[in-house]
């Protein structure tokens, strides 16, 4: 499920996150195992499924430190990040192809380099997964 337009518009504004929150866009851009959908959860909480080519964004309160994760057949993939209230986070995933499966990981990147990536992209609704946890 996409977002609409004007969602997806108003998120790539990158405006700072609501007061004591941290805002988290957490994307996908990689052309390998485009059929793949993986989900994505931020301290086991989903985020969403990703497809290719499509943005989330959420926000979280600041301050602490989250894991975020994805689903992968190869091992689950966690990634510790520390958001500071009033800042933007970039969260990539992307997909690895094993022999059999593809797996999937997750890193944090620059916030330069994620808003470059993120203006390409179009969001999606947040919170729907494949997986319960």
């Amino acid at each position: 499920d996409m977002a609409s337009k004007a969602e997806s518009a108003k998120a790539k504004e990158f405006n700072p996150p609501s007061q004591g929150n941290a805002g988290v866009y957490v994307y996908r851009n990689s052309f390998v195992g485009k059929s793949l959908k993986k989900d994505v959860w931020i301290d086991g909480k989903c985020v969403g499924e990703t497809a290719p080519d499509v943005f989330f964004y959420t926000e979280v309160p600041g301050g602490k430190t989250y894991k975020v994760d994805t689903e992968s057949e190869f091992s689950p993939n966690t990634i510790e990040v520390m958001l500071e209230a009033g800042k933007n986070y970039f969260i990539r995933q992307f997909i690895k192809m094993g022999v059999f499966v593809g797996g999937a990981g997750v890193e944090q990147v620059p916030e330069e380099q994620g808003k470059a990536d993120v203006a390409k992209l179009e969001m999606a609704k947040t919170g729907k997964c494949s997986a319960a946890r």
